[in-house]
């Protein structure tokens, strides 16, 4: 999977929030996707130090939402951690787990936050942009913005709104379960972000994509049960 690389990652902060101050109106809020073939999640794990982390990018084929492909990036985090620049800490790793995919997603969701981030560039709306590909935020925390509780029921739902803009909607994705925050990330709009999320959950809080992902990212999920042959058929 390939990316288009927009600026360098190992800047001060002062530049960090021109790049996402300048970034920001390059997002795209509109667009719709008829029947994807491939999903993708992306998800991090950091170790208990906070210096090393794991990045995985787990595809899933549509409407099935069975494994394709799964990769894992390791490395170390060397860029601080700083609320609303958490892209220049986990991005990179991020996208190598993507750069290693064989396949070509044709939608992204993000466990983290799209729009719906001060200065409207979180890391799912940054790695949308550098990926090129329709990308969703789908944080498990709210990161600005405020919002009245949804209702108790799968598919229940209230805008998250901050400073008078609606920036993304906070959904109920299973009965009785803590709501997620999700946002555009990139090249699709709001409602559409909304009921892919929806169609990917199979009866867990998160949907299937970043929930296999969080997993890939933990070391819950074993890497050998995909081999490069079997990708390569399933994508001919």
């Amino acid at each position: 999977m390939k990316a288009v690389a927009l600026h360098g990652w190992q800047v001060t902060p002062q530049d960090a929030l021109a790049i996402q101050q300048g970034l920001a109106g390059r997002v795209s809020r509109v667009g719709s996707i008829a029947t994807p073939r491939l999903i993708a999640g992306l998800d991090m794990a950091v170790n208990r130090a906070g210096e090393m982390a794991a990045a995985a990018a787990v595809v899933l084929s549509y409407p099935e939402l069975s494994l394709v492909e799964v990769k894992v990036a390791r490395g170390a985090l060397d860029y601080p951690y700083i609320p609303g620049l958490l892209s220049f800490r986990e991005a990179p790793l991020l996208l190598a787990a993507c750069a290693a995919l064989i396949s070509t997603p044709d939608l992204l969701m993000v466990d983290g936050q799209g729009i719906a981030h001060p200065r409207r560039l979180g890391i799912a709306s940054h790695l949308g942009l550098w990926l090129g590909v329709p990308t969703i935020g789908c944080a498990k925390s709210r990161l600005c913005g405020s919002y009245e509780e949804p209702g108790p029921e799968s598919g229940d739902s209230a805008e998250l709104a901050d400073s008078g803009e609606v920036i993304g909607m906070v959904l109920r994705t299973r009965p009785g379960a803590r709501p997620l925050f999700i946002s555009t990330g990139h090249m699709i709009a709001l409602p559409d972000a909304v009921g892919w999320v929806l169609r990917c959950c199979r009866g867990h809080r998160l949907p299937e994509p970043t929930r296999l992902a969080h997993l890939a990212a933990g070391g819950k999920l074993p890497l050998t049960a995909i081999r490069e042959d079997d990708v390569r058929k399933v994508l001919r």
